[in-house]
C-alpha cells in the first residue's frame, strides 16, 4: 500500500522522504555538493534503442581496457559504490572484472566495494549526504538503476546541482512478467497488448474463469512500490499514460486533475498487492511454483526484464539484498513488452563529488567507470542479464529471459513530474481493508525494561501513520486463560480510518497480556471473517504480530490453516503478513501462514527492529 509522507515513518529516516517529496527542501548548496557524469559520445541509435546518457553509438566499436603493466602499492584506494537492489550484482560483477587486472590510479591500487539499497532510499540518502554516516563509508560513486532517481534526487535539492543525467553503464527494459501458460492463454506471447490493454486485463478479475481456467483463480496483478522501486515508479508512470491516452506523454499531462485522478484509481483497482520491491513477488511466485501452482499466488507483475532472467534461471531472493540459487522453475515467465513502448532502466553513474571524496578517490572512480564502458566492462554487463550500452544482448540471457531482440523505449518523464507521480500515490493507490492481529500472550511482557508487547504497541501506532482517512483498518488481539474462549478477539471493528483511529488507538493503549497463544485459532477465525466481508475495491489483509507458537488446547492445526487460506486465496484472498517478534517466535509457522494466504513474512525476531519491519510490512499492502 501507499504511505504519508510522515516525519514518523518507521522504516525509512526522515531524510529518505525528502528524497522523493518536492516540497521539502534541504539545505546542499553551502556544503557545495555535487555530482559529475562522466561524459561519453552519444546522439544516434542503437539495436532500437536510442543511445541517450552518454553510451556509445552502434556501429563504432567500444574502446578495450587498457590495465596497468602493474598493480600500484598497497593500501590500496577505497572506492565505495552505492547501488541498487536490482542491479548490485552486475556492479559487483564489474568490480570483480576490474580488479582481475592489475590497476595503479596516482601510484595506489584499488579496492571497489559495492553497498546496495533500495532504490528510493538511496537517493534520498544522497541528496541528504548521508547524514550520520562517516565520510570513510559515504560513496564515491552512486550508481541507480534508473535515471529516474538522479532526477528526484536533483528536485529534492531545492535547486542544487544535482544532474539529471549520468553516463549509462547497461540496459534493462521494464515489462509486464507473466507465467508462460497464461501469457499464452491471453495470446500476449505472440501479440503483445498496449499498457490500457495490460490494465484492463487486470481489473478484469474473472478473465480466467471465462477463459476456461477456474483453476487459476483471480487474476492476481502485482507491482512494487513507487516510492523505493524503479519497476513501481515506472508501472505508477504507465498507469497515468494509459489513464491519459499516451503512454510516453505525461510531460504534458496535468497530473492533479481531478478526471486523471479518478481514472488513474480506476486503473489501480486492479492491482492484487503492492510489495516494497519486485524481489518480494518473484520469492512468492517462486514459492507456488514448488508447491505446485504459481497460478496460486501471480498471474503477472511489473518487474525489470533482468529479474525475469534471474527468476528463469532458479536464482531469488527474499529480501532483495541476498540471493538464492537453485534449478529452474516449472513455469518460466515470459516477459511482455507493451506495443506501445517500454521504460527503460538504464543504470547511470555519477561521481560523488563531496568533501569525502578526495582526489585519489577520484582518479579511481573515473577508472573504474572508464573499465565499464569499454568492451571488457560490457561484456560482464550482457554476462550479467543486462542491454549492453550498444543493445548488444547474451544469446544465452535472452533466451533464458524470454527478451525481445529490440526495444521501442518511452521517454523518462522530467523531473518534476516524476516527484507528482510519487506524490500522487496516496492519493491514487488501491485502498487497505486490515487488521492488526496481536499476540497478547503471557510472553510478551516476560522481560524487564519495556515489555515486547509494549513495544509493539509503539510499532502499531507509528505504523498507523501510513494510512489515509479512505483505508479500513482495525485491531484484534488474541490469548486466552486456561481452557476458556479466545480472547480479547475484535477490540476495534474494521471501519474506515477517518472514523476510527482514535477509538483504535485507545483500545491499542488498553491491550494487556493474558496467558495462552491459540494462534492457529486467532488465524483462522479473523481471516475467515475478513473473507466473508470480503472487498474486491480494496487489498484485503491482517497485519500479525506473534512471539510465540500455538500452545493451545483448542482444536486447529497448520495443515488445516494452511488449506483454509490457500482456498481463500483463490477467490476472496486475504493476505496474511506475518512478523516474526522476538527470538521465540515459531518462525517455520509463520512463514506457512504468511505463503498459504500469497503473503510475506518479515523477521523481527530481533526485537529492536520491530518498528523498522513493521514499517517495511504496512508498505507491502
Amino acid at each position: 500500500m501507499g504511505r504519508r509522507r510522515a516525519a514518523t515513518d518507521p522504516i525509512y529516516p526522515r531524510w529518505v522522504w525528502v528524497a522523493v517529496a518536492a516540497t521539502v527542501a534541504i539545505l546542499i548548496v553551502g556544503g557545495g555538493f555535487l555530482l559529475r557524469s562522466l561524459i561519453f559520445p552519444a546522439d544516434s541509435k542503437e539495436g532500437g534503442i536510442a543511445a541517450e546518457n552518454g553510451s556509445t553509438p552502434s556501429g563504432q566499436p567500444l574502446a578495450q581496457d587498457s590495465p596497468a603493466t602493474a598493480a600500484g602499492a598497497t593500501p590500496c584506494v577505497p572506492l565505495n559504490i552505492l547501488t541498487s537492489l536490482e542491479n548490485a550484482d552486475m556492479v559487483r560483477a564489474l568490480a570483480a572484472g576490474y580488479t582481475a587486472k592489475p590497476r595503479n590510479v596516482d601510484g595506489k591500487c584499488v579496492a571497489p566495494a559495492v553497498v546496495q539499497e533500495k532504490s528510493g532510499v538511496a537517493a534520498g540518502k544522497v541528496a541528504a549526504q548521508f547524514p550520520g554516516a562517516p565520510p570513510g563509508d559515504r560513496p564515491a560513486i552512486w550508481l541507480p538503476d534508473s535515471s529516474a532517481w538522479l532526477r528526484i534526487a536533483g528536485e529534492a535539492g531545492g535547486g542544487s546541482p544535482v544532474p539529471q543525467e549520468g553516463t549509462s553503464i547497461a540496459r534493462s527494459a521494464i515489462v509486464v512478467a507473466m507465467p508462460e501458460t497464461m501469457a499464452g492463454a491471453l495470446g500476449w506471447d505472440s501479440n503483445p497488448p498496449s499498457w490500457s490493454e495490460v490494465f484492463r486485463m487486470a481489473e478484469d478479475q474473472d478473465v480466467w474463469e471465462r477463459l476456461g481456467r477456474g483453476e487459476w483463480g483471480k487474476f492476481k496483478f502485482g507491482k512494487a512500490s513507487p516510492l523505493v522501486s524503479t519497476s513501481g515508479l515506472m508501472a505508477l508512470a504507465a498507469s497515468y499514460g494509459a489513464a491519459g491516452g499516451s503512454a510516453g506523454g505525461l510531460d504534458g499531462m496535468e497530473l492533479g486533475a481531478p478526471s486523471l485522478v479518478e481514472k488513474v484509481r480506476a486503473v489501480e483497482l486492479g492491482t492484487s498487492h503492492y510489495m516494497a520491491t519486485p524481489e518480494h513477488f518473484l520469492w512468492h511466485a517462486r514459492e507456488a511454483d514448488d508447491a505446485g501452482n504459481i497460478a496460486e499466488f501471480l498471474s503477472a507483475v511489473i518487474v525489470d526484464e533482468k529479474s525475469v532472467w534471474d527468476y528463469n534461471r532458479g536464482v531469488v531472493s527474499e529480501d532483495g539484498k541476498t540471493k538464492q540459487s537453485g534449478p529452474a522453475p516449472k513455469e518460466p515467465l515470459r516477459a511482455i513488452y507493451p506495443n506501445d513502448g517500454v521504460h527503460v532502466a538504464d543504470n547511470p553513474a555519477v561521481i560523488l563529488d563531496g568533501d569525502w571524496v578526495g582526489s585519489q578517490q577520484l582518479l579511481a572512480a573515473r577508472d573504474f567507470l572508464a573499465f565499464a564502458t569499454t568492451q571488457q566492462g560490457q561484456d560482464v554487463v550482457t554476462a550479467s542479464g543486462y542491454r549492453s550500452i550498444q543493445g548488444a544482448l547474451d544469446p544465452d540471457v535472452a533466451g533464458t529471459g524470454r527478451y525481445a531482440e529490440t526495444l521501442q523505449p518511452l521517454p523518462l518523464p522530467k523531473a518534476e513530474v516524476l516527484v507528482a507521480l510519487q506524490d500522487s500515490f496516496p492519493e491514487v493507490r488501491k485502498r487497505a481493508r486490515a487488521l492488526f492481529l496481536l499476540d497478547v500472550s503471557e510472553s510478551m511482557v516476560q522481560e524487564p525494561g519495556v515489555t515486547k508487547l509494549q513495544r509493539a504497541k509503539d510499532a502499531v501506532r507509528k505504523a498507523l501513520d501510513h494510512f489515509t482517512d479512505e483505508d479500513e483498518i482495525g485491531l484484534a488481539a488474541f490469548s486466552q486463560e486456561g481452557d476458556g474462549p479466545l480472547l480479547p478477539g475484535i477490540v476495534s471493528p474494521v471501519a474506515p480510518f477517518q472514523t476510527n483511529k482514535e477509538d483504535l488507538i485507545a483500545k491499542l493503549n488498553e491491550l494487556k497480556a493474558v496467558d495462552a497463544t491459540p494462534l492457529f485459532e486467532a488465524v483462522g477465525r479473523f481471516a475467515g471473517d475478513q473473507a466473508k466481508d470480503y472487498k474486491a475495491t480494496s487489498i484485503n489483509t491482517i497485519v500479525l504480530l506473534s512471539d510465540g507458537k500455538n500452545d493451545t488446547t483448542h482444536p486447529g492445526d497448520l495443515g488445516g490453516l494452511s488449506q483454509q487460506l490457500s482456498h481463500q486465496n483463490h477467490s476472496t484472498p486475504v493476505l496474511v503478513f506475518t512478523l516474526a517478534y522476538g527470538p521465540d517466535a515459531d518462525v517455520p509457522t509463520l512463514l506457512e501462514i504468511a505463503r498459504a494466504s500469497g503473503a510475506h513474512y518479515y523477521d523481527a525476531t530481533d526485537p529492536t527492529r520491530l518498528e523498522e519491519v513493521l514499517g517495511e510490512l504496512v508498505t507491502s499492502f
